[in-house]
C-alpha cells in the first residue's frame, strides 16, 4: 500500500489553523474559501482522518464552518456550493 492513505492524495494537505501574532491558534470562520475545502460536495464536514486535525483543532474547524452557515457565508446543502 503506498504511504498516502485512500483519501489523502499527495500535494492535497489543508491547513487548518492559523497562527496569531501572540501565538494562539485559530480557525477563522471569515476565511470561506479555506472552510470550502474542508466540506464535502454536498455541504458534510470532512472527518479528522480526512483533514488530518488534531481533536482540539477539528472541533475549531466545526465551530467555524457552523458560524460561517449561520452567517450566510457558507451553504447548509450543497444547492449552491
Amino acid at each position: 500500500m503506498s504511504r498516502f492513505s485512500r483519501f489523502q492524495q499527495p500535494g492535497t494537505k489543508i491547513k487548518a489553523t492559523i497562527v496569531s501574532s501572540t501565538g494562539v491558534e485559530y480557525v477563522d470562520w471569515k476565511d470561506v474559501e479555506n472552510l470550502r475545502r474542508m466540506m464535502s460536495p454536498n455541504g458534510k464536514i470532512y472527518g479528522r482522518k480526512r483533514l488530518s486535525t488534531t481533536q482540539r483543532e477539528q472541533k475549531m474547524v466545526a465551530q467555524a464552518i457552523k458560524r460561517a452557515r449561520h452567517m450566510g457565508l457558507l451553504p447548509y446543502t450543497s444547492a449552491t456550493l
